[in-house]
Order: C-alpha cells, then sequence, then structure tokens
C-alpha cells in the first residue's frame, strides 16, 4: 500500500481492511520490560493491552481544529533514512524503532542529508501501532509538544517526527558521561519547559490526559527546549461533572500515580504526579526506580521524601554531578513543588498551571 491517499477517511477505511493490524484501535501498549513491576498487583493478559481489537473511524477521525499531518510515500521515507539502515536507528521504545532521515517538507520528498528537514521515522510495531497518536498529535501544535510531520502505512504505520538532536532527558540524566551533565539552569527549563506542555494538555476545553509521564518521553532539542512525546496511552480527560474516567492501568511503573495504580481512576492529577517524580529526578540524577541500589533506596519518592521535606537535607541527597553548583533556595522551592505534586490525596496535588506559574518565578 503505496499510494498517496487524498482523504483521511480513504485511509482509515484502508487500514480497516487489514484484519491482522486490528490492534491498532487505542494502542494500548505497555513496555514489557516493566510490566512484570505490576504483575503482583494486576493481572495483565491481551485485553488488558489492547482495549480495543478494532479501529473505527472515529477512534482517529480529525478534529475540527486539526493541523492535518501529510501522507508521506513510503519509497521516500525509504530513500531518507537510507533504506532504514541499522546506523541510522536512533532507538527502539515500547512502540517501534526510530530511524534518522531527511526530507523536503514542502515536497515531502527525501532530501541528502544534511539539507532540508531532519526528521525521525518510527516504525510503529504491531503491539503498539499509533492511531491515538496521530488522533492527538494532529489536533494541535505546541511549542512544547513534538511535531508531527507526516505518517505513511506500508504493512503497518509509519510516523514523521521533526528530529530533536538531543534525545530525552533520560539520557542526560542517567546515561550520560560527566561532562555532559545538565547545569541547574538547564534542568529548571527542562521542568519549565515540561510544565508547559502538561498545562496545554489539560487546560484545552476537551483536557487531555498524558498518561505516560516520564523522562523517556521528555525530548531536548539543541538549546534543552522540551519537545514532550509519545501520545500512544494519552486519553482525553474527564470533562463537566465527571470526577475521573475509568480505565486499565498503563503507564511507566514509578511514575504512575498511587490511586490510578489501585482503581484505574483516571484524572489529569495523575500527569501531575508523574510530573513530581520527574522533578526528584531532576533534583537527585537518580532513576524513579533503580533495582541497582540498596534496597532502601529502591524507590526514589520513598527514599528521597523525608529529604525534601526538610532543607538542610536535602544538600544530601542533590545530584553530585552538579558539584553543588545550584542555589540552595531555588532547590528547596523545588522540592516543595515536588512534594506537593506528590501528596498521596490527588485532590490536594496543584493543577499543572500552578505548578507552571511557580517554576516561572525562579
Amino acid at each position: 500500500m503505496s499510494k498517496v491517499y487524498d482523504s483521511w477517511e480513504r485511509l482509515v477505511a484502508a487500514i480497516l481492511n487489514r484484519e491482522h493490524l486490528r490492534h491498532l484501535a487505542l494502542c494500548e501498549s505497555f513496555d514489557t520490560s516493566i510490566s512484570a513491576d505490576f504483575s503482583s498487583s494486576f493481572s495483565f493478559d491481551d485485553e488488558t493491552f489492547i482495549a480495543a481489537s478494532r479501529i473505527s473511524s472515529n477512534s482517529i477521525s480529525r478534529g475540527a481544529n486539526s493541523v492535518q499531518a501529510e501522507y508521506i510515500e513510503f519509497e521516500e521515507l525509504k530513500r531518507a533514512t537510507r533504506n532504514f539502515r541499522p546506523y541510522s536507528v536512533l532507538g527502539e521504545g515500547a512502540f517501534g524503532h526510530f530511524s534518522k532521515g531527511w526530507i523536503d517538507e514542502n515536497t515531502l520528498t527525501a532530501s541528502e542529508p544534511g539539507l532540508g528537514t531532519p526528521v525521525a521515522v518510527k516504525m510503529c510495531s504491531t503491539e503498539g501501532l499509533q492511531g491515538k497518536e496521530i488522533k492527538y498529535l494532529d489536533r494541535f501544535r505546541h511549542p512544547n509538544i513534538v511535531k508531527l510531520i507526516g505518517y505513511c502505512y506500508e504493512g503497518g504505520m509509519i510516523m514523521v517526527y521533526e528530529f530533536i538532536p538531543k534525545g530525552s532527558l533520560d539520557r542526560h540524566l542517567f546515561r550520560g558521561s560527566h561532562d555532559q551533565t545538565l547545569a541547574w539552569v538547564a534542568r529548571i527549563k527542562v521542568a519549565v519547559g515540561a510544565a508547559r506542555a502538561l498545562a496545554f494538555l489539560h487546560d484545552n476545553e476537551n483536557p487531555i490526559v498524558h498518561r505516560n509521564f516520564n523522562t523517556a518521553d521528555i525530548l531536548l532539542d539543541g538549546e534543552f527546549n522540551v519537545q514532550l512525546n509519545n501520545f500512544g496511552l494519552a486519553m482525553d480527560g474527564p470533562t463537566g461533572s465527571m470526577t475521573h474516567v475509568s480505565t486499565q492501568v498503563m503507564g511507566t511503573f514509578g511514575y504512575a500515580a498511587p490511586e490510578y495504580i489501585a482503581t484505574g481512576r483516571l484524572t489529569t492529577k495523575c500527569d501531575v504526579y508523574g510530573f513530581g517524580v520527574v522533578l526528584v529526578e531532576l533534583l537527585t540524577g537518580r532513576k524513579s526506580i533503580d533495582k541497582n541500589r540498596p534496597i532502601n533506596e529502591y524507590n526514589l519518592v520513598d527514599w528521597a521524601t523525608p529529604y525534601l521535606r526538610r532543607k538542610k537535607n536535602l544538600s544530601r541527597i542533590m545530584d553530585p554531578k552538579i558539584e553543588g553548583q545550584f542555589p540552595h533556595k531555588e532547590a528547596y522551592t523545588v522540592a516543595t513543588i515536588a512534594l506537593q505534586c506528590l501528596s498521596q490525596m490527588p485532590e490536594q496535588r496543584p493543577r499543572m498551571a500552578e505548578v507552571l506559574v511557580a517554576l516561572e518565578q525562579l
């Protein structure tokens, strides 16, 4: 299926005819490397991973304010990425692997490396095809949300994003060398950018819950501006008199809000909890869950909370790679915001718009 589809409806109809890709519907996929961490509390089967078995025209239909990402020919993407050659692979996640390529954004044809627009091309896996991600990323544009340039369908969904050169936040916090350490100013910039992205999603007329907010989905451009990525698990949040949306528990262990894990009740405050975890990671340089740590330090939030509460103790858990180069007053303010976001009572957590205002004042 390498032809150009002149309407979104025709593309949907074509996908509907492909029975073996019925799981595209809600792409309720979960990273298999961490699913076992939930297995002691929940029973996960195929029904849990994929909430619906078929795609519907409503599930990925374009909204009235759609920005309409363009269909890009498979042969052009093949040329742009040099046939998806191994050296061009940027990484692989729960939803597929990425390759880097170059295209002319005006003609949507392949360009020579260094010319045109650099793009990240995701060849989606059958376990996590991105119908839902198209639904959301095709609905809006925001400076702190990754830009979907186009898509293709050739035996599976292929999505084309703006290339973000510095990669994910977790790479810089947990895998970078000492000379690549994020300075304090950059960490605050990242926190503000991520807060802006979530506040935008939550304050829409129809709120959107990211549902998988974590350091791996926070991408950084050359100036450390945030581009929030990975909307495969996103859901429309509660509106009007609704207090929550009931759904299967999905996300990344260590970032999911406790009430969501316990009940499956989803609200925007679940994202706020995940944001609090990321703030603690920015402060400490530690992963939310690290099995290589002593057992009492395995869970970052549990271990760090007592230190976050007292200003004089905070320096004991700050990322040693910063080497003490941070304003102590600012760090304590960030710690206080993190504690508020991590409240066990969701109604006591601040809105992301309030978190954003507090961070912007630093």
